[in-house]
């Protein structure tokens, strides 16, 4: 089975003795047996960590989970500096900590229902692999844009009944945020853990109308 891998300005064909295995088991056999300079990220196996996503013929995909076929096209994530070959920089922080991903203010809260959980689930799957940061168009015309996984981190916590300033929840995602998202769903489509993070935005832009924001764009519009 072939498959071409990214390497710099251009791709190099690979040949596995597989007939049906993950991508990451394919890019470890080239790593032993091949070519031991080839680099990737991996860390679980399991798609637990994230750590593995890389692009397949043009959609990310984590390599853990993907099934190679023959042909495949392996590149590296869009929108992040490439280290080398398939790795490269994440920093996942910058954006969380712009989102102040986090409780800031502790309500005094005795007991936090079921019902409570069960509304942050969804959005506590989020592993952080930066998979929707490389859908993302925003990118290419503005570096500054907020991950679209920091969003869905900012209203995972504005659910939460524990956060007790709320509001710096939404200053935090005004300014290269909410506003400036297209809702084209690319994010959406990449996540692997299926978390709908275009729904997070809307979600987000509610509450943010309600802590009076409003779409700066919508003076610019022509009636």
């Amino acid at each position: 089975m072939r498959i071409d891998i990214k390497r710099g300005d251009e791709f190099q064909e690979f040949k596995v003795p597989f007939k049906s295995a993950t991508l990451l088991k394919a890019l470890y056999h080239i790593k032993s047996y091949i070519d031991q300079s080839l680099t990737f990220d991996a860390n679980c196996r399991y798609g637990v960590c994230g750590t593995c996503a890389v692009r397949v013929n043009g959609r990310e995909v984590l390599a853990c989970s993907h099934k190679i076929v023959d042909g495949d096209v392996v590149e590296p994530l869009r929108n992040h500096k490439v280290q080398r070959d398939l790795k490269v920089a994440r920093d996942v922080g910058r954006d969380l900590k712009r989102v102040r991903g986090w409780i800031d203010s502790i309500e005094d809260i005795e007991t936090i229902s079921d019902g409570n959980i069960v509304k942050l689930e969804k959005q506590s799957d989020c592993i952080l692999c930066s998979s929707c940061y490389s859908a993302c168009p925003i990118f290419e015309v503005n570096v500054d844009f907020i991950a679209p996984f920091a969003f869905t981190r900012a209203y995972r916590y504005l659910l939460d009944v524990r956060e007790g300033d709320k509001r710096g929840k939404i200053d935090s995602i005004q300014q290269n945020g909410v506003w400036d998202c297209t809702l084209c769903g690319a994010c959406s489509e990449a996540c692997p853990q299926n978390i709908d993070i275009k729904s997070d935005i809307l979600m987000l832009r509610s509450e943010s109308s309600r802590f009076g924001y409003f779409d700066p764009n919508f003076n610019l519009m022509s009636f």
